[in-house]
C-alpha cells in the first residue's frame, strides 16, 4: 500500500528535501522541474503530494495524505485538532508577529472603537484581539502586507517575520510576537491508527534525518 505525504511548496519544501535525501528518500523528479503534483519516492512504497500550504491539512485530514509537513500558523489557523501533531520538526522556523508603523503609538491596552488589522490569519488575529480586550476589523489580505498600512487601509498588520528586514524596510516594527512557528509533522488519524506500521518506520527515518 503507498503512502503519501503532503508537502507544500516553498521555504518547507525547499528544507524538506535534504531531510528526505538523508533519509534515503530520493524523488524521482524534482518538484521545481516537474509539472507533476504527485512525485515518487525511488525504490520505496511513498510518493509525495504537492499542494498549497492552506490545503495541506486538508489533504490530511481528509486521508487524501497519510503525512504532511505543515507550517504551525496553517494550523492554528485552519484548526489542527482533527490531525495528529506529531513531531515539532524545526524547520521553517519564524514567528507570527503583530507589526505597525514605527510612528504609532503601541497597542498593550483596550482602545476606543476598532483597530483595522491586515492580515491572512482571520481567525488567529480573532482569538488574539479578543484575549486582548480590544475590538479589531479584520482585513483580509494574501501579499503585500507591508503596503497596507501606508495605503492607510489599516492600523496593524499581523504577518510571518524572519528576519525582520522587510519590516524595517518598509518602516514598520514588530510589538509583540503572537507565536513561534515552525513546520510540525502531522498525521490523518485513520491512516496512524491502520497503516502505522508502516508509518512508523518513515516517521523514524525521518526524525532521524532532522535531528
Amino acid at each position: 500500500m503507498r503512502l503519501k505525504i503532503a508537502l507544500s511548496k516553498g521555504r518547507i519544501l525547499d528544507q524538506v528535501l535534504p531531510v528526505f535525501e538523508r533519509a534515503g528518500l530520493e524523488l524521482a523528479e524534482h518538484p521545481d522541474d516537474s509539472r507533476k503534483l504527485v512525485i515518487p519516492v525511488k525504490s520505496s512504497p511513498i510518493s509525495v503530494v504537492i499542494v498549497r500550504a492552506t490545503d495541506a491539512p486538508t489533504y490530511v485530514r481528509l486521508g487524501a495524505a497519510d503525512l504532511g509537513i505543515v507550517g504551525k500558523d496553517v494550523l492554528m489557523e485552519t484548526g489542527g485538532s482533527d490531525l495528529y501533531e506529531l513531531y515539532d520538526t524545526g524547520l521553517a522556523r519564524c514567528r507570527l508577529s503583530l507589526a505597525q508603523l514605527s510612528n504609532l503609538p503601541a497597542t498593550g491596552k483596550p482602545v476606543l472603537g476598532k483597530i483595522k488589522v491586515a492580515t491572512k490569519y482571520e481567525k488567529i488575529s480573532r482569538e488574539y484581539f479578543a484575549s486582548k480586550g480590544i475590538q479589531c476589523e479584520i482585513i483580509k489580505l494574501y501579499g503585500s502586507m507591508e503596503l497596507a498600512p501606508h495605503a492607510g487601509l489599516c492600523d496593524r498588520i499581523i504577518d510571518l517575520v524572519d528576519s525582520g528586514s522587510t519590516l524595517k524596510a518598509n518602516n514598520l516594527i514588530e510589538t509583540e510576537t503572537i507565536a513561534h512557528i515552525s513546520a510540525r509533522l502531522v498525521a490523518n488519524k485513520v491512516s496512524y491508527k491502520l497503516k502505522r506500521e508502516q508509518l512508523m518506520p518513515l516517521i523514524d527515518r525521518l526524525k532521524r534525518a532532522i535531528v
